[in-house]
């Protein structure tokens, strides 16, 4: 299929053959039909686009505050290479679109294939043949409106909220600064309200629009005072609705200007915010800024999750306000046909971006794309040879490409002499394209089935970690050698699973994303204590940061926690430090709101097999100044420490010696080296009961966590139940 993208780095427009997007339960996979290019927020993502990198940074401090502190905490070369990927990626337009369900999620209720839906959110309803969009996003849409008319359903929701937001009274009066399509819907939704409004616009013809609906406007912003003075009898409007888009701080100042004494303005675009105090302090004016949709917009447990929020607290969440600009486009109480000004088939979409560039001088507001009733659906191909497979390399295939896998695990594999990069398939399938060219893959595909075609042998699996243990067991029943970024599974019945396909097919070999242990420092540190045999002791700090609640790592159901996710590298590190497989471990964390699962501030003790023991610190509260990770081994008279894989330090006796390397090195390399090895020579660099065992370890910490007891461990409890 194809889809609109635009590359950050130069803000070039392309129309990109990528796989039909996949969807999971709780999502529909639509047909477009029609979307509309909403010119002031598409406008202002290209122009940023076509930025040089310096004007890139001045426009956005937010991310340039990010990537100085990723230089703190990951160093200049990792940093350098996400930001340089980040530029590279071919980034989705668009976001209100309207068309036919194909497919429906297990979780999604009152929808099926062929209902007329109206889809919205920026990264789903966007300018393509085929969106996958989460059911909170996805409305049906009422038969007396066409599905012309539906596709604006997510920017007159965002009019619609800001409208809301400013509470209008019947009989009131508004002032509506900006007269683009979000101005124009806001003026028609206060109309339909019983407000009397008048507009504002820098641009005449946006004025003239507005005039069809009985809306008189100005365009000169040294006569709006008089003319609100005269409508308003020199009181002032009750609201202001600040709909423009620009940098400027003039429509703030002019709202407070021309409005009543305790009156409201709403701020719905993006424009400058240095609020003239003295006006508003005077007036005891409320500001408030509108949050696009409505509620539940940034929530990933509303929008990803398909979590509602209870009808009773929350009356008009984003879904509620789409399916309500739709009943009133039902009811002939909003036009939205007398806004369209441009029609373009999608095959001409970066014609139609023309206008909004600047690169035409017509006239224009709503801009709506049609898009074809059979596109035409092929994997797309870095190549006209079809994939074939060689015999003397591993022809690999990865589900999920994000930024883990695309800067640490695939420009290694990419560059390895035995390998050979099959089919790559994603969740969106938009990075696919781009991704495939980058690392030569043979082409892109839209499903695991292909994946697990006999072209490849062996499968790399990056998802998000909700997905793992169903891929792993899906991959092993196919026949290939798994490789999967950790954590091997969520739960306990998820890793029982792998090890029953474990067992019918002892030939192939599972590999989980451990890489610490194949770290050059930790290395270097078990060769040091190689001849000791008295148990280790060993402490591992980790300062893991804190990271936002909404991250999907914090969800439960995807993320699984960050204990799970991440803290399953220091088990197995620990393990490998040891030289011996964990037996039993008790876990404590701080008290606070967090459950067992979430809780990201813990000390674990662990017993190994061999009389070694080990304490784990993982810690979201400390200071990202301070080195994340932090190694101290003792064990026969001697002592080590490793230093965030920067430098270590071996003591022994009255000697010391310290080993610093010139970039930070977690051991990527060395673990996809030797798992390739491990491949070629039918010898695996790690057996399962290391894996299996090490990840059951994992689980045990939050069993103690809850259950407030050491937790035994043994590989039996994976045949036992």
């Amino acid at each position: 299929m194809k889809q609109l993208t635009q590359k950050m780095k130069t803000g070039e427009l392309s129309l990109l053959e990528v796989p039909k997007p996949i969807i999971h339960e709780r999502a529909v996979l639509v047909k477009n039909q029609y979307s509309v290019i909403s010119a002031g927020t598409e406008k202002s993502k290209i122009d940023l686009g076509k930025k040089s990198l310096l004007q890139k940074a001045k426009a956005r401090p937010d991310l340039v505050k990010q990537v100085l502190q990723k230089i703190k905490t990951e160093g200049l070369f990792q940093t350098y290479q996400t930001v340089k990927n980040k530029l590279e990626e071919e980034t989705p337009l668009g976001y209100s679109s309207a068309g036919i369900v194909v497919e429906a999620g297990l979780e999604v209720e009152g929808l099926q294939p062929g209902d007329r839906v109206a889809c919205g959110g920026a990264g789903y309803a966007n300018h393509a043949e085929y969106v996958a969009v989460p059911k909170n996003l996805v409305v049906k849409v009422p038969e007396k409106v066409s599905l012309e008319q539906a596709a604006f359903t997510t920017i007159g929701s965002i009019a619609l909220q800001g409208v809301r937001l400013a509470a209008p009274l019947l009989g009131e009066k508004f002032l509506v600064i900006g007269l683009g399509l979000v101005g124009q819907i806001t003026a028609q939704l206060l109309k339909a309200n019983g407000c009397q409004v008048i507009g504002y616009d820098p641009e005449q013809t946006k004025v003239e629009f507005a005039k069809k609906y009985q809306i008189e406007g100005c365009h000169e912003a040294e006569a709006i005072k008089n003319i609100i003075d005269k409508f308003t009898h020199e009181i002032g409007v009750d609201g202001v609705l600040i709909c423009a888009g620009t940098s400027s701080n003039q429509p703030i100042e002019m709202a407070a200007e021309v409005c009543r004494s305790k009156g409201r303005v709403v701020i719905v675009g993006a424009v400058g915010m240095q609020v003239p105090r003295e006006p508003y302090f005077k007036k005891e004016i409320s500001l408030v800024v509108s949050r696009s949709y409505g509620p539940g917009r940034y929530d990933p447990q509303y929008e990803e999750a398909g979590i509602d929020y209870p009808i009773d607290y929350v009356r008009f969440t984003e879904k509620r306000n789409m399916e309500s600009f739709l009943e009133l486009l039902a009811e002939e109480k909003i036009n939205v046909t007398e806004l369209i000004t441009h029609r373009f088939l999608f095959a001409e979409a970066i014609t139609a971006y023309g206008l909004i560039e600047g690169k035409a001088t017509e006239t224009y507001l709503g801009i709506l794309l049609q898009y074809p009733s059979q596109p035409e659906i092929k994997a797309f191909s870095a190549s006209k040879e079809i994939a074939r497979s060689l015999a003397d390399k591993i022809n690999l295939s990865v589900i999920g490409a994000g930024n883990y896998a695309t800067t640490k695990l695939l420009p290694i594999l990419a560059q390895d002499e035995h390998v050979k990069l099959q089919c790559l398939m994603t969740a969106s399938g938009r990075s696919a394209a781009t991704l495939v060219k980058k690392f030569n893959f043979s082409n892109a595909v839209g499903n695991v089935e292909e994946v697990l075609l006999p072209h490849s042998n062996v499968v790399l699996i990056a998802t998000r970690h909700h997905s793992h243990a169903a891929l792993v067991c899906q991959s092993l029943q196919a026949g290939k050698h798994v490789f999967v970024e950790k954590p091997l599974a969520l739960t306990k019945e998820e890793l029982i699973r792998i090890y029953q396909q474990l067992m019918t097919m002892p030939q192939l070999q599972l590999m989980v994303g451990f890489n610490r242990r194949f770290a050059p420092l930790t290395q270097k540190v078990n060769e040091f204590f190689e001849n000791t045999i008295t148990p280790k002791v060993i402490n591992i700090r980790v300062n893991a940061g804190l990271i936002e609640a909404s991250h999907w790592i914090n969800d439960p159901h995807i993320g699984g926690g960050r204990i799970l996710g991440e803290a399953c590298h220091f088990v197995d590190l620990a393990s490998a430090l040891a030289n011996s497989l964990p037996i039993a471990l008790s876990a404590y964390g701080t008290a606070g709101s967090k459950s067992a699962l979430l809780n990201d501030n813990v000390v674990v003790n662990i017993r190994f097999a061999n009389g070694s023991i080990a304490t784990l610190t993982y810690t979201a509260s400390g200071s990202k100044l301070m080195p994340k990770e932090y190694i101290e081994i003792f064990a026969g008279g001697k002592s080590a420490l490793i230093n965030d894989f920067c430098e270590a330090v071996l003591f022994s006796g009255q000697q010391s010696k310290k080993i610093k390397l010139r970039q930070q090195n977690k051991g990527q390399k060395q673990m996809l080296e030797a798992w390739l090895q491990g491949i070629m020579t039918g010898y695996p660099c790690l057996n399962n009961e290391t894996l299996l065992v090490n990840s059951l370890a994992t689980l045990a910490i939050v069993e103690s966590l809850a259950k407030g007891k050491e937790i035994s461990i043994d590989l039996k409890d994976l045949t036992s139940e």
